[in-house]
């Protein structure tokens, strides 16, 4: 098996949970999510690890895994402003990060094998790292890629409304990817969003995607191009690495496996979240799934 590199996204502002959602402690013997995610993904065969944070987590982070699992290599990186090129200027008074896309720019330097992405406050489940290693072994440069995408009924919250890429899959390869918000349960069960009435059935990406290392040129470029159409004052927009896949791919520039995974998701986007989560952890520990400690 080729060197295969997992990208953690855990700068992310947690605004709807209040806090540092990554570094919730939700584990039986306080683990955080992203935990279960980097053990399952060194159990199938990633040997790199790159974290992507704010400055104040990173000596928690690192207290939890350097040298925790042998040789697998670990990284961490920050998604500040030291990573936004010089010729934009960021607003004083926004706070909101630039998004996933200049979440993965900031480990730029630590991208020396294909790479996958996910999110750090998601459970994935075992199966995703499993169809991602011989996906990212596949990638053959800068025009291919990947995705492990999920059944829309498996992920919901039933705390309020969430974001998921809706997707359209034909023949193993990605057509589309809708950025649809505030997807959620209505009074009656149904699951309504922003774009309207949602089948529980939609395929829908939760971040999990994979790049040749040749890509991150390609995602650099992108992200300036983003930099360069925002109005001064812009204090929300994101540059997103759902949108940046859509756009790409219709600009006949990407090409996207996808082999969906049939696990279901869990994760924290509500504070109300957390404690279903410690359910579900408790769960899997309960049936064997994870010793204590978590240590391959």
């Amino acid at each position: 098996m080729s060197k295969a590199t997992l990208v953690v996204l855990a700068a992310g502002l947690g605004s709807r949970f209040g806090g540092n959602k990554q570094v919730s402690n939700v584990g039986p013997r306080g683990e955080f999510l992203m935990e279960y995610s980097v053990y399952d993904a060194v159990s199938a065969g990633f040997d790199h690890i790159v974290f992507i944070l704010k400055q104040d987590m990173v000596e928690t982070v690192r207290a939890r895994f350097d040298g925790r699992y042998g040789k697998v290599r670990f990284d961490y990186a920050v998604q500040d402003e030291t990573t936004i090129p010089a010729f934009y200027q960021v607003p004083a008074d926004r706070v909101k990060p630039l998004g996933t896309v200049h979440a993965v720019l900031a480990a730029a330097k630590y991208l020396d094998s294909p790479f996958a992405t996910i999110n750090a406050d998601d459970y994935y489940g075992k199966d995703a790292y499993r169809i991602l290693i011989p996906l990212l072994d596949g990638l053959k440069g800068a025009g291919d890629a990947v995705m492990v995408p999920y059944v829309l009924g498996n992920t919901m919250s039933k705390n309020g409304g969430v974001t998921r890429g809706v997707c359209r899959i034909r023949g193993g390869l990605l057509e589309k990817v809708n950025e649809t918000k505030n997807i959620q349960y209505a009074a009656d069960g149904s699951i309504t969003s922003d774009a309207g009435a949602l089948s529980p059935d939609e395929v829908v990406s939760m971040n999990v995607w994979g790049f040749h290392p040749a890509f991150v040129p390609v995602m650099q470029t992108y992200f300036e191009d983003f930099l360069r159409s925002l109005a001064p004052d812009e204090l929300k927009a994101e540059c997103l690495l759902p949108i940046m896949v859509d756009d790409l791919l219709h600009a006949g520039k990407l090409t996207v496996r996808a082999e969906a995974s049939p696990d279901r998701w869990f994760g924290i986007t509500y504070r109300e979240d957390r404690e279903s989560v410690i359910e579900e952890l408790a769960q899997l520990h309960k049936s064997g799934a994870y010793s204590e400690p978590l240590v391959c």
